[in-house]
């Protein structure tokens, strides 16, 4: 049942030319240069320091690393990060 739905979704996402990220639950993942990150449609907070970010998705995580973080917003769904990012990683757990 799932495989049909995610596959009923990748469809209309196609057919209708909607977001992928709102049809499928996705992140939307906005970076501006190295110093800042935006992540909207995330699922909560897992670990954060000033080197390391771990966000919760519907798949996965997300691990994001670099130096000097810092957390400007961060909101149910939306967190803004702030430093020097090095690396951006998706984590796949099927």
């Amino acid at each position: 049942m799932k495989k049909f739905k995610t596959k009923m979704s990748r469809w209309l996402t196609t057919k209708m030319e909607l977001p992928a990220d709102v049809m499928m639950d996705l992140p939307r993942i906005t970076m501006i240069g190295q110093l800042h990150i935006y992540i909207e449609n995330h699922r909560g907070l897992l670990s954060f320091s000033d080197t390391e970010l771990r966000l919760l998705l519907k798949q996965g995580h997300l691990l994001i690393k670099g130096n000097s973080f810092v957390i400007k917003t961060i909101l149910p769904e939306e967190i803004l990060l702030e430093g020097k990012i090095q690396q951006v990683i998706y984590i796949d757990q099927a």
